[in-house]
């Protein structure tokens, strides 16, 4: 659910990062780039706040993290988001990995309330989407999983 309510945040946001998008590129999509992550006072912006401050991304993807991502999607994200861009309970996760660091999406999920308290990413996106992510307490290496599955789902090889 914690990666449910997670995307609902992430997806709320992606047609204001289009909107809010200026030459400032976070990755080499222009038209996914976001600008609002200004989260003053957490020292590394696109990171938010908590302990992931770098992430190892595997090339190619990691398979069984894959599968192990789907299995926690199943289990606490698939009642309210869906794959595609559409919306159900919360926002689909279509391109989440495009508009979000991986380091930020890890803090997010593990880091749920201090990123809504401290984030300005997050505190928009709660302004937003006016919902809250409860914590879901996932491990490290089921965020991480999360994010492979994500990644996966974005069409990463």
């Amino acid at each position: 659910m914690a990666v449910t309510v997670f995307t609902i945040f992430m997806a709320c946001n992606s047609s204001s990062d289009k909107e809010k998008s200026s030459g400032a590129a976070e990755n080499s999509s222009p038209d996914k780039t976001d600008t609002s992550a200004s989260a003053a006072g957490t020292g590394n912006e696109k990171a938010g706040v908590g302990k992931f401050t770098h992430v190892d991304l595997t090339h190619p993807l990691d398979q069984k993290m894959i599968a192990a991502g789907k299995n926690v999607y199943d289990l606490k994200c698939a009642s309210c988001h869906k794959l595609s861009d559409e919306k159900l309970v919360g926002p689909g996760w279509k391109d989440v990995t495009k508009r979000r660091a991986p380091e930020w999406i890890m803090n997010f999920v593990t880091n749920t309330e201090e990123m809504l308290a401290k984030d300005a990413v997050a505190k928009n996106l709660y302004e937003v989407c006016l919902v809250k992510m409860p914590n879901q307490n996932l491990s490290d290496d089921d965020a991480r999983a999360v994010l492979e599955f994500q990644r996966n789902n974005d069409g990463d090889k």
